[in-house]
């Protein structure tokens, strides 16, 4: 099964202004959540010039790989980890 369909991606922005005006101190929030459970299996607080990257490279590997290839692929990436 795709990963996309065990797990949402949850991007939370600190700020409405565009990354590269933002201020230095804010912070936004990239959640991986599992579908069935609700569980955030996933979670990076990052600076705005790192949310987009980040946020499009998590789904593109959503869409192309199963559930345990991605948690195990990105699970090296995760700080709580």
């Amino acid at each position: 099964m795709r990963a996309n369909r065990s797990f949402e991606l949850i991007v939370s922005k600190s700020g409405r202004g565009p990354a590269l005006l933002a201020d230095r101190e804010r912070r936004d929030r990239v959640e991986v959540v599992e579908i069935a459970s609700g569980e955030v299996v996933l979670f990076w607080d990052t600076e705005p010039r790192q949310t987009g990257r980040l946020s499009r490279a998590l789904r593109a590997d959503l869409s192309q790989l199963g559930a345990e290839e991605f948690i195990e692929r990105w699970r090296r990436w995760d700080p709580a980890a």
